[in-house]
């Protein structure tokens, strides 16, 4: 079944955010990953490694999940696109179809590719300036 989960951009205060988040709905974080842990994290500035890569929280039938747009490496944020909306599908297939039909007439971030985590994934702003990542995690 595909499902669809918010992915939240913050400006740098994503553990905060999220900190107060589970105080509010409560749980554990199922995943949380600073820039530090990524393959090549150590060329990171040393100012943003230990900024949130990832981190979800399982809120009701649906996952919270977010990341810090490091300003470093070109992620400014505005108004409109500090979220971007998850699609997690069941095949390869479905991944390629869905990207290729939401990137009709928007712009590609990220052609569809395997992650460093394993995941098939791409990232795109549709022609409505929504931003989607596409993907599907044969592990899960």
């Amino acid at each position: 079944m595909i499902s669809i989960k918010p992915y939240l951009n913050f400006p740098g205060d994503t553990e905060a955010a999220f900190k107060f988040y589970r105080s509010v709905f409560g749980g554990d974080f199922k995943a949380l990953q600073r820039f530090a842990d990524l393959p090549g994290g150590d060329r990171i500035a040393e100012a943003d490694q230990q900024k949130i890569m990832h981190v979800s929280l399982p809120v009701g039938d649906t996952v919270l999940m977010a990341t810090d747009s490091l300003a470093s490496m070109g992620q400014a944020l505005t108004a409109g696109n500090n979220f971007t909306l998850a699609v997690f599908t069941e095949s390869e297939k479905d991944a390629d179809r869905i990207f290729t039909a939401l990137a009709q007439g928007g712009e590609i971030s990220m052609a569809m590719n395997k992650a460093f985590w394993g995941a098939y994934v791409g990232m795109l702003t549709d022609k409505f300036s929504i931003q989607w990542m596409i993907s599907y995690d044969p592990g899960k």
